[in-house]
């Protein structure tokens, strides 16, 4: 049984950990921390979680942290990097959910993020936290960055067809669409659902900050640069992101055995038989990526439809399935999800 404590309990990421993890039968939650509820019942702000915790929310004590196997930072960008040298040097591990430890190139990280890193030493420790990439590395890891949404869904959905060398890296389109929870739960007008209902936007098409941390990914399995335009948008719903993917393919390639070989023994991704189109709604609550295919009049672009769950393959389950690496543990532990129909 590991101790585990959560610090920033109540965005929408800190509740799917809770959700997660009070049901986990290898875990114990010890603390969670929230400066503008300290003192209040988890239970009484999620109802949800009626009777699986008796936890209040505290403030931030760095005795009760350092008192922990684990400590997952589910907070804005820029509060890890500030709390994380002195967790891992009295011996806890660290699972960043936000952005601080993602970017290797600093210059990068500081442009997209508007602010100087507090301990650029540690990111390049920081394993990146997608295990169908790093699992490994994940195991022997002490610091883990945990990947965005639309990372991990665009990811997944271009690496096996990257990986044969018969995709031109120099003109990849990801055309992606997220829930408004992928905002968070701060206050926010042009998150009300009154602003956002039977309407659909695309938004920082000039660039945004997802787009340094895929492009990174990709380099890396490849062992070269690649050219991406990323387009996000915002969708009227609350959960979910669906990646549509284009790539022009040169020469014969068999798109539905490469997948169903590359992913046979990933619990968490499923490619979906030839011609399916996925849905959102499969995966809303579950850990899953489903992932389809599509060769228009079999010409020389491929089309890949990726879906996830934003707040959990995308945020808090991805978390889940790390610590369960990192301790050791079965990697589905906790994790056994269906996805909410209707």
């Amino acid at each position: 049984m590991i101790k585990v404590g959560i610090v920033g309990g109540t965005g929408y990421t800190g509740v799917e950990l809770l959700r997660l993890l009070v049901r986990h039968s290898g875990v114990e939650l010890v603390v969670i921390t929230s400066r503008s509820e300290a003192g209040r019942a988890v239970a009484d702000m999620y109802p949800n979680l009626r009777g699986y915790t008796d936890l209040c929310f505290t403030v931030p004590d760095q005795a009760a942290l350092k008192a922990c196997d684990l400590v997952f930072f589910a907070t804005p960008n820029g509060i890890a990097m500030q709390q994380a040298p002195a967790l891992l040097a009295a011996g806890v591990r660290v699972i960043d959910l936000a952005a601080d430890f993602r970017i290797r190139d600093i210059s990068i990280w500081q442009h997209w993020y508007g602010m100087e890193h507090a301990c650029p030493e540690l990111v390049k420790e920081a394993i990146y936290g997608l295990p169908e990439l790093f699992r490994k590395d994940i195991a022997k890891a002490r610091l883990v960055a945990n990947p965005g949404c639309y990372p991990t869904a665009v990811t997944l959905g271009f690496l096996p067809l990257l990986k044969t060398g018969k995709a031109s890296l120099d003109s990849l389109v990801a055309d992606c669409k997220s829930g408004v929870s992928g905002a968070g739960r701060g206050a926010n007008a042009a998150m009300l659902m009154a602003e956002t209902g039977e309407s659909f936007k695309a938004y920082a098409v000039a660039g945004h900050r997802h787009q340094p941390e895929i492009s990174q990914n990709l380099a890396r399995a490849l062992g070269e640069e690649v050219k991406l335009t990323f387009v996000p948008h915002l969708l009227p719903m609350i959960r979910g992101i669906y990646a549509t993917l284009y790539a022009r393919v040169g020469g014969d390639v068999d798109l539905q055995q490469l997948y169903e070989q590359t992913y046979a023994d990933e619990p968490f991704v499923d490619v979906m038989p030839a011609g399916s189109h996925p849905e959102t709604r499969s995966v809303r609550g579950g850990n899953m990526c489903r992932i389809a295919l599509h060769r228009p009049e079999n010409g020389d672009m491929v089309i890949i439809l990726s879906v996830i769950d934003n707040l959990v393959k995308g945020a808090a389950g991805q978390a889940v399935q790390n610590m369960n690496l990192m301790f050791g543990m079965e990697e589905s532990a906790g994790l056994d999800l269906v996805g909410l129909l209707p």
